[in-house]
């Protein structure tokens, strides 16, 4: 419907197939895209909010939260995958609410999604800084604490006395080192991606391995703590909330969705690269949660920012855990990197498409990547890193996730019947069964999430609103073209 201002199938088409100068290159291969998704799920999520779930809301049913988030996934993956099939083109949720609810649901997506991305990359930054402090104690190596710990924090120093943070310097910085790689073009850091993906998965299984012999029945009793009286805390509603905290985690098939128009053969490799990373992962993160909280007590991981380190301390092999930590350092740079590339390529299309200065969609005539973009960005998140709380861009991020989630399950259900002929190299299964329990599973999780967290949401898309109605929709070059002004879109 015109009213709408949907962008036509045929133009993400014709946008998939050029090759030129102007476009980003296409050099990712299935088991690329695999081992990218693999690179940002496993990460913050595992290693630092997998504690926080544990301690504060689920206890040990932590893995029963992660088979509520991997539930929502599935029937979200499987809508990603005929998306990404289809329309082979970057943007992710944004491109595809464009071409089949129009233009305002796809700016609100698009909006969402640089929420999810930024955020994303600022939570596993500030882990990153947590586990670098740990790491260094082990060498005695003492960081400032003051240094790495935001403004809003406050906490107990050695002498007992309390005190406030100033910024976390390790957390800008690895935000700007990831954003120059990055620069750089996709080959080189898809390369570097894969190497540390071998990395983290390896300390992921040397860990369960290990610590499946040490596992204390005691820790896993009560399996589901009862609640203390408030929501959300232990508990059904706990296990349901810890589910929202750790849905964070998923967010790497849709960043594999965004690198759609950088790969080669997307209508077949998109879909490999989406459900096989998301397969994966759910198998390692139960088996991980369920280890980690048979190690030591989930009360020890309350107010832990590397719970890892936590558990390896209850087993013999404490030596470990500095080699562990250290692969997790290293490990996290890939989730960081991954995070602000899906979040640049987002702001690509939304450039490319009119709703927001060109300045997001300029080319490097060399590396072919959206510098410009990564440069703005990575002023933005490294301060965001440098003075936020995990806790809070943590429940961000995964808001930001389920609602994106949310659109892009409502999406192919009603592609199904706007344009049943359209090409799909890959088609989700049960429809709309499949749609409509990936809604019910997202919103359900939403709901869950503490109010402040939705607070912070709402002024975010509201901050939004503001700049699609002042320039967006003044400049979208889909509304020109069907006012007759603009004759050639790619242009």
């Amino acid at each position: 419907m015109k009213q709408y201002y949907k962008k036509p199938l045929s133009w993400l088409l014709k946008e998939s197939a050029d090759e030129s100068k102007d476009t980003l290159k296409r050099t990712l291969s299935g088991f690329q895209l695999v081992m990218l998704g693999l690179g940002v799920i496993i990460g913050a999520g595992l290693f630092s909010l997998t504690g926080l779930a544990a301690g504060n809301n689920a206890g040990p049913a932590v893995t029963l939260s992660f088979v509520v988030a991997a539930v929502g996934c599935a029937f979200a993956g499987l809508c990603y995958a005929e998306f990404a099939s289809m329309i082979p083109v970057a943007g992710s949720a944004y491109t595809y609410a464009y071409t089949t609810m129009g233009e305002l649901f796809a700016w609100i997506i698009g909006w969402d999604l640089v929420l999810e991305f930024s955020v994303g990359a600022a939570t596993v930054s500030i882990s990153w800084s947590n586990y670098l402090v740990e790491f260094l104690k082990g060498y005695n190596i003492i960081v400032p604490a003051q240094l790495v710990h935001s403004p809003f924090e406050t906490f107990q120093l050695a002498d007992g006395t309390l005190a406030h943070g100033y910024l976390n310097l390790p957390a800008a910085l690895v935000v700007i080192l990831m954003s120059f790689i990055l620069m750089r073009g996709t080959k080189g850091s898809a390369i570097w991606n894969a190497v540390v993906v071998s990395l983290k998965v390896g300390v992921v299984l040397v860990f369960i391995a290990l610590g499946w012999k040490y596992i204390q029945p005691a820790n896993l009793t009560p399996y589901i703590p009862a609640n203390n009286g408030e929501f959300g805390h232990f508990g059904f509603s706990g296990i349901i909330r810890g589910a929202g905290v750790v849905f964070f985690v998923f967010l790497g098939f849709d960043i594999v969705s965004t690198a759609a128009q950088e790969t080669k053969n997307p209508r077949r490799n998109m879909p490999i690269g989406i459900l096989g990373s998301l397969a994966i992962c759910t198998v390692l993160f139960i088996l991980f949660s369920h280890v980690m909280t048979g190690l030591a007590p989930y009360t020890e991981f309350k107010n832990s920012g590397a719970p890892v380190a936590v558990a390896i301390g209850h087993t013999p092999f404490k030596w470990l855990g500095q080699v562990i930590m250290l692969a997790i350092i290293i490990g996290y740079t890939s989730v960081i990197m991954v995070d602000l590339w899906g979040q640049s390529r987002v702001f690509y299309s939304m450039s490319k498409d009119g709703l927001l200065p060109k300045i997001f969609s300029d080319i490097h005539p060399r590396y072919r990547t959206p510098w410009k973009s990564n440069i703005l960005f990575c002023i933005f998140i490294s301060l965001f890193a440098a003075l936020v709380p995990i806790k809070v861009v943590g429940e961000m991020t995964s808001i930001g996730t389920l609602l994106a989630f949310v659109i892009v399950c409502a999406g192919v259900w009603i592609m199904r019947y706007s344009m049943p002929d359209a090409p799909r190299a890959f088609k989700t299964p049960w429809v709309p069964f499949v749609p409509i329990m990936g809604i019910l599973t997202c919103v359900g999780m939403m709901v869950f999430l503490p109010l402040d967290t939705w607070l912070r949401l709402i002024i975010w898309m509201a901050i939004g609103m503001v700049i699609y109605f002042a320039y967006g929709k003044k400049h979208s070059k889909v509304r020109k073209h069907e006012a007759g002004n603009d004759q050639n879109f790619q242009s």
